[in-house]
């Protein structure tokens, strides 16, 4: 779910990111993520950035895969420029998010080119068709993952990775009744308008609550935790840290 992957090729740096819940955030996540990649490769290559001559670096490309609920375009672009606070269309400092939608009858060429894509699709809506028809989560992954074994989606790994995948599903189905709580409590619209601090603190406890829950799976990183539920990274390595003491 939240674990990134980044690659080179033919001098590209390529970093894919799955991405279950809309997010307009991406382009400066994206911006941020490159920033540790390249200070990495910079590393690897013995490059100074002090060298009086050019340093070429790979380019990169920022693809998200989404899957989310909510009904979105086939593929859109999404822009660092569109969280300015002054508007700034003229490109001189933008860094983009390729955002494609990876849900049933969206790039369906794409799914029918890589079929672990198209596995991985069908996981997720088993999961999806058992919640929808009564199951609770924990019964809805598992049923899905039996299904995907007995199916051999993604050539067995699905029974090679039995526990880290359900493990990982049932942390993005706490999440995403996380946002879903929030939303409806209206803590997001709350910040914006200024509502009650009291509905903030509730909120604010849900997501320590959250992050609690999610540091005991053992699945994530305190980076991606607070990322995740939106929760200062300094409060949640307390969170990590109390539970070191508690254990």
């Amino acid at each position: 779910m939240h674990n990134d992957v980044s690659f080179l090729i033919d001098d590209q740096m390529v970093l894919l990111e799955q991405q279950s819940t809309h997010n307009p955030n991406m382009p400066l996540r994206g911006l941020m993520y490159f920033s540790q990649l390249y200070q990495v490769y910079l590393t690897k290559m013995n490059r100074s950035l002090l060298s009086s001559k050019t340093v070429r670096i790979p380019t990169p490309k920022f693809i998200v895969f989404y899957n989310g609920n909510e009904d979105e375009e086939s593929r859109w672009k999404m822009r660092l420029s569109d969280a300015f606070m002054n508007e700034d269309r003229s490109g001189d400092f933008e860094w983009t998010a390729d955002v494609i939608n990876i849900n049933p009858k969206c790039n369906e060429p794409l799914q029918k080119n890589c079929k672990a894509l198209y596995d991985y699709i069908r996981y997720v809506y088993r999961i999806r068709d058992n919640r929808k028809s009564g199951m609770d989560k924990k019964a809805a992954v598992e049923e899905a993952m039996e299904w995907a074994i007995r199916e051999r989606l993604l050539g067995g790994f699905f029974k090679e990775q039995k526990e880290e995948v359900t493990a990982m599903s049932l942390t993005e189905y706490d999440e995403e009744e996380f946002k879903r709580v929030c939303r409806e409590d209206g803590y997001e619209d709350g910040l914006a308008e200024g509502l009650s601090a009291g509905m903030v603190q509730g909120a604010s406890q849900k997501a320590m609550e959250t992050a609690e829950n999610l540091l005991k799976m053992n699945v994530l990183t305190d980076v991606q935790i607070s990322q995740a539920i939106g929760l200062p990274l300094e409060k949640v390595q307390k969170i990590a840290e109390s539970l070191v003491v508690k254990a």
